[in-house]
C-alpha cells in the first residue's frame, strides 16, 4: 500500500521534471534548434495544428531555421503564427521557404530569460511539493483507517521526503544547466 503511494508520487514527480524540461526547450539560447518552434500552432482548414504537422522545420545554420510548408497556401499562416508567438522572431519569406533568423541575445535579454527560467523552475518545485502533500495525505488516511501503524507512517513520511528531495535536486540541476546555457556567448 505504502509502496504504491511512493511509486505513484515518484512517477508524478518525474512527469513534472520532464514537463519543466519540455517548457525550457522553448526558451531559446544563442543557437538555432528545431524544438524552438514546437509549441507554435497554425490555422489549417479551420483547426489549430502544430507547425511540424504542416511543414518541415530544419536548421539552416547556427542562427537560422528554415520552415518549408507542405502546401503553398500555408506560407502566410505559418509566417503569421511565428510572428505572433512569444519568441519575438521575424520570419522572412523567400518563395515557399520561410527563414527564421535568430537575433543574438543581448545581456539584458539573457537576464530576462534567466528570470523566466527561474520562475519555471519554481513552478516545477511547487508541483513536486504538491505531489508530496498528496502522498502524505494518502499515508495519513491509511493511518486513520488503521491499515498502518504510526511507525510505518513516520517511515513512509521520511521516504516520501527523500523522494521529494531527490526530485527537487533534479530540478535544480536542470535550472543550473539552462542558466549556464543562456549565459554562453
Amino acid at each position: 500500500m505504502i509502496d504504491e503511494i511512493k511509486k505513484d508520487a515518484s512517477e508524478r514527480m518525474d512527469k513534472s521534471i520532464s514537463s519543466l524540461q519540455q517548457s525550457l526547450t522553448k526558451l531559446r539560447t544563442g543557437r538555432a534548434h528545431t524544438s524552438l518552434l514546437d509549441h507554435i500552432t497554425v490555422e489549417y482548414y479551420g483547426s489549430q495544428v502544430p507547425l511540424n504537422q504542416v511543414a518541415n522545420v530544419n536548421v539552416d545554420d547556427s542562427r537560422t531555421l528554415a520552415v518549408s510548408p507542405w502546401e503553398k497556401t500555408m506560407v502566410q499562416p505559418i509566417e503569421k503564427a511565428i510572428m505572433k508567438s512569444d519568441l519575438g522572431l521575424n520570419p522572412v519569406t523567400a518563395g515557399t521557404t520561410i527563414r527564421v533568423p535568430l537575433p543574438p541575445l543581448t545581456e539584458e535579454r539573457r537576464k530576462d530569460m534567466i528570470k523566466l527560467v527561474r520562475h519555471e523552475a519554481e513552478g516545477g518545485r511547487i508541483a513536486i511539493r504538491n505531489i508530496r502533500r498528496d502522498a502524505l495525505s494518502d499515508i495519513k488516511d491509511l493511518l486513520k483507517e488503521k491499515m498502518i501503524g504510526e511507525d510505518e507512517e513516520h517511515r513512509a513520511h521520511d521516504e516520501v521526503q527523500l523522494i521529494t528531495d531527490k526530485h527537487i535536486a533534479s530540478i535544480d540541476a536542470v535550472l543550473a544547466t539552462k542558466e549556464s546555457e543562456l549565459m554562453e556567448i
